[in-house]
């Protein structure tokens, strides 16, 4: 039976194992050179200080991971998050990512957090497919912004609302101090 929880240090290979493709070949992330488990065990604990990474597990093993991370440094944009998810490459097509998305989403919506946004590298049509079946619209384009694999990149931004934004707004609850059970998942099963 799976299950969805929040990352931990001894995680940080597996996590690394699932993004080295994305990494060397691919262009879901513009990272050109790969981080090193000790840097991605130090990225999981920097971003749990605030926001969310979770992870499926499957048997004992890691087979994705989503995150949410601050969009951008002014406190303006504190009710803001960017999320990124990463499945890897066997256990796709299977559900796991709208499924541990919608928990990541739930859990930024429960800290108070009012919008979310994807980026997406494009065309990046199943990353696309899936946001826009969770709810995200296109909220532009930035054109040949990244460059890599020996050519130039658009990357789309989807946005999702997670709840109406209060005026004025309270302050975003960190991560930690959230009750697991408020987000948390029953087991899921894998057919």
């Amino acid at each position: 039976m799976a299950a969805i929880r929040i990352a931990r240090d001894d995680d940080a290979a597996a996590i690394h194992t699932i993004y080295a493709p994305h990494v060397e070949s691919g262009s879901a992330t513009f990272e050109n050179a790969l981080p090193g488990v000790d840097a991605m065990r130090e990225r999981i604990r920097a971003r749990l200080q605030h926001y969310p990474w979770l992870v499926w597990e499957d048997a004992g093993e890691v087979l994705a991971y989503a995150y949410a991370g601050r969009f951008r440094e002014r406190a303006a944009y504190d009710w803001i998050a960017e999320t990124s998810i990463y499945v890897r490459a066997d256990a796709q097509r299977r559900g796991i990512a709208r499924a541990l998305y919608g928990v990541l989403l739930e859990a930024m919506r429960l800290q108070g957090l009012t919008q979310v946004v994807g980026v997406i590298t494009l065309p990046g049509t199943a990353s696309v497919a899936m946001h826009e079946a969770m709810g995200f619209t296109s909220a532009g384009i930035w054109r040949q912004c990244g460059y890599k694999l020996g050519q130039w990149w658009d990357v789309g931004v989807w946005q999702k609302e997670l709840q109406s934004a209060a005026n004025p707004p309270l302050p975003v609850t960190p991560f930690p101090r959230l009750p697991p059970a408020s987000w948390q998942p029953l087991p899921q099963r894998q057919g």
